[in-house]
């Protein structure tokens, strides 16, 4: 992949995941939609900054010069991830995918690897055979039931003075620390903070209070945060890459009157299930 293949690859992986939402989409839920123009700049230039931590790991597709396919992974430490691998819907079913992973896979050169995929089945295959486990998660959606929330104390807002000991946590709980990516969410996302005693943790929330990524070295720690981001929501909110040893999260949910239903899987692969932690879809 080069800089000047974004657009393109943009272009493919918003024809792909809308796709695969449609397929995926359930009885009585809203009709998916587009992606954004707002959306379709930040995948750009989260892309780039992918380009520009780890090249190597990002790689395209393409067939009479158009991208028809993309694979974006990265290196950090001891972990491998992939943040986003999509083949358009014409060119499914004929190798491409295959090579794509292939080539990402190489580029991890044996490093433990952890990403959150798709149930469909001819990418969760190739998943399983290059030996993953697929790890079923679970997502809550709706409206935060505002009388369900307690009173929570003991976090604030964090910054870039806490990204040591961030880096210490992400790598007791996943094996490597998020590195160069915490900078990167650092400048559009809110970063909460709980250093309380020997549990500390955190979230981030997106602009509509999501959380998007949390990780804490105690269940109670990760409840507190999960409140806290609860709390934060405005209109619809989701909560997703729950896995089975995260049930703490389908605790706060329930009780705080949201609707559970599966999604995907968490891939795994060298490692354990990293708890308690809710992964992010792309920088996991």
């Amino acid at each position: 992949m080069q800089e000047s293949d974004l657009p393109a690859a943009e272009r493919a992986s918003a024809v792909t995941f809308l796709e695969a939402d449609r397929l995926g989409r359930r009885a009585g839920e809203p009709e998916v939609q587009p992606r954004p123009a707002s959306g379709t700049q930040q995948w750009i230039d989260r892309m780039r900054y992918f380009l520009s931590v780890d090249p190597g790991g990002c790689w395209v597709a393409t067939d009479a010069g158009a991208v028809v396919g993309f694979a974006v992974s990265q290196n950090r430490g001891r972990l491998w991830y992939l943040a986003t691998y999509g083949v358009l819907p014409g060119h499914q079913g004929k190798g491409i995918g295959k090579r794509l992973l292939d080539v990402v896979l190489v580029h991890a050169e044996g490093r433990r690897g952890l990403f959150s995929s798709t149930v469909h089945p001819a990418a969760t295959r190739r998943y399983r055979l290059a030996g993953f486990s697929l790890l079923p998660q679970m997502r809550m959606v709706g409206t935060v039931d505002r009388s369900a929330l307690p009173a929570v104390t003991g976090l604030r807002d964090g910054g870039g003075d806490d990204l040591e000991w961030m880096d210490r946590l992400d790598e007791n709980l996943r094996g490597a620390g998020h590195g160069p990516d915490h900078r990167y969410m650092l400048g559009s996302l809110r970063l909460v903070v709980s250093r309380a005693g020997d549990r500390p943790g955190y979230v981030y929330l997106d602009d509509r209070g999501r959380p998007l990524l949390l990780a804490a070295a105690h269940p109670d720690t990760a409840r507190q945060l999960l409140w806290e981001a609860l709390a934060s929501s405005r209109g619809d909110t989701l909560v997703n890459c729950i896995t089975t040893a995260n049930e703490w999260a389908v605790d706060v949910g329930l009780a705080a009157r949201l609707d559970i239903g599966q999604e995907g899987y968490l891939a795994v692969r060298g490692m354990r299930e990293p708890a308690p932690y809710l992964a992010s879809g792309h920088f996991l």
